[in-house]
């Protein structure tokens, strides 16, 4: 035979896998749905700070800031979107499980039975 000698057998090794020492880090889990309502339940309900004493009634905002180049418009959509999410949240955080399958099973029932899924197979 000659000095190599390839016999196949025997698992793959990986470069820096936890067989040689390397340690393997788990991914972190994403927050709940339930707490990100809850954040922004909390932050669309935090009451406004009061201003200063002698101080027009607009929000101090730091120079340099986004906000100085929004238009009039861009400021009453923001906080439109602001009162629509706050809303969307409340009465998200209001319905409970068996309210929102109800709904649905009621949606289900109004469509058309264009929608329903065709048998495929014999019989």
């Amino acid at each position: 035979m000659s000095d190599y000698d390839f016999r196949p057998g025997g698992s793959l090794k990986i470069k820096g896998g936890a067989s040689e020492g390397g340690v393997v880090k788990k991914k972190k889990k994403s927050k709940s749905k339930g707490d990100k309502v809850d954040a922004i339940l909390e932050k669309a309900s935090s009451p406004v700070p009061a201003s200063p004493p002698g101080s027009s009634g607009e929000t101090p905002v730091a120079s340099g800031s986004s906000d100085d180049r929004k238009t009039a418009a861009e400021r009453r959509f923001q906080q439109v979107q602001r009162k629509r999410l706050a809303d969307k949240v409340k009465k998200m955080a209001n319905t409970t499980h068996k309210d929102r399958v109800h709904e649905f099973n009621a949606k289900l029932e109004s469509l058309s039975e264009h929608h329903d899924i065709p048998k495929v197979g014999p019989g």
